[in-house]
């Protein structure tokens, strides 16, 4: 049923594609890889915020593939707060050569194709991403998502009964052995 359900809207999102030129975003993913992406932004409001940077790795059999990082910074009309600089250390000198919105989405989208993403708390990067692509594209992205920490929950749920689980990234990576490189 939910596979249906899944192609309805894979379909009812491919039709109002305005430029032909991403049909591959539609195409299957027969790569085996994975898009891990994060996006810095100047709030946590996708409707009024704006993204300043877009950065992805590729990943395959487990391996991160150093050869296929993403990184752009991007122009924005907002200013930066200084809470947002200590969260994200991105100022506004940063951005001095940093591409359109338009560029740089285009290039995450060339990067990413149809592959999977996957990211932590990945809703809020996805609907930043979307802001854009709905206005440029008329779509939304339509990649498959893993959620990171819905797996991690769903694999340490069964091992602690009282059901109370730390969802921290930083919590993630220690109990799953895997460095913090950022």
């Amino acid at each position: 049923m939910f596979g249906f359900i899944s192609r309805f809207k894979t379909k009812a999102n491919r039709s109002k594609l305005k430029d032909k030129n991403f049909e591959f975003l539609f195409q299957e993913d027969t790569s085996g890889e994975y898009v891990v992406f994060d996006t810095e932004t100047t709030g946590l409001d996708p409707k009024k915020d704006e993204i300043l940077s877009i950065g992805a790795v590729k990943i395959k059999d487990n391996k991160i593939l150093t050869s296929e990082i993403f990184e752009v910074f991007l122009q924005n009309s907002k200013e930066i707060s200084s809470k947002s600089i200590k969260i994200h250390g991105i100022r506004p000198f940063d951005l001095k050569d940093a591409k359109t919105t338009k560029e740089g989405i285009v290039e995450f989208l060339n990067f990413v194709g149809s592959r999977p993403l996957v990211g932590y708390y990945l809703e809020f990067d996805v609907s930043m991403v979307n802001k854009y692509t709905k206005e440029m594209l008329g779509i939304t992205l339509p990649n498959k998502m893993i959620e990171v920490s819905e797996i991690y929950f769903d694999k340490t749920i069964s091992m602690i009964p009282q059901g109370n689980i730390d969802l921290r990234f930083d919590t993630i990576l220690k109990k799953c052995g895997i460095p913090n490189m950022g």
